[in-house]
């Protein structure tokens, strides 16, 4: 694949996502399975009842209907509307928006956020872009968790037939962006054997 490919293809993964949103919501499926040791670490910092801001959210489960299930008030986004009406229909306690999650701006901030292979689907440029929006939303001592590659580069996958574009930067990279955001890094784990393979960031904003 050459370079206009993957431009094209990173450029679609909002469009993938909403043409497969049914078979998407079909091969996650409803139950957490392997992510569920990383969720509880996540959570375990978190206060009762506390607001999570899910980026990347898809239709809801497993992840948003998880942490509802545990009493937190979840607000998902995604920029896929058939699987944000989905979310919606199906867990209503939560509150979904259809919106892109590189320029949020929602005026408020949040006890965790969490970037589940959501974040990875973005360009280099996007990625590092994004930082400051989780900043943004970040409320003292807050959690972070997200997902990337475990060195930089970029990756194709296919889904319903279409490339389904990733990309990581450096570990060096992410630690200096969370920094600069006032985030510790709690634990890396690159291609955890725990979690299929998953390279797996848990960061923290600090209080001061």
């Amino acid at each position: 694949m050459d370079d206009s490919e993957v431009h094209r293809a990173a450029g679609d993964v909002i469009g993938l996502y909403t043409r497969h949103a049914d078979a998407w919501d079909a091969a996650r499926g409803a139950e957490v399975r392997i992510e569920g040791a990383w969720l509880s670490r996540f959570a375990d910092g978190l206060p009762p009842g506390g607001r999570v801001l899910d980026l990347g959210c898809g239709t809801g489960r497993p992840l948003g209907a998880w942490f509802l299930d545990r009493g937190f008030a979840v607000t998902g986004v995604d920029g896929s509307a058939p699987a944000v009406e989905r979310a919606r229909r199906r867990l209503p306690a939560g509150t979904w928006l259809c919106a892109d999650m590189r320029g949020l701006d929602l005026g408020e901030t949040f006890d965790g956020l969490l970037a589940w292979d959501s974040l990875f689907h973005l360009t280099h440029d996007d990625q590092r872009a994004l930082f400051p929006v989780l900043g943004v939303h970040a409320a003292p001592g807050a959690r972070l968790m997200f997902t990337s590659g475990p060195e930089a580069g970029t990756a194709m996958g296919v889904f319903g037939g279409d490339p389904l574009h990733h990309a990581s930067l450096a570990p060096a990279e992410y630690r200096d962006l969370l920094a600069k955001q006032g985030f510790e890094v709690l634990q890396f784990t690159p291609e955890d054997p725990d979690c299929g393979g998953h390279s797996v960031w848990l960061a923290r904003r600090r209080l001061g």
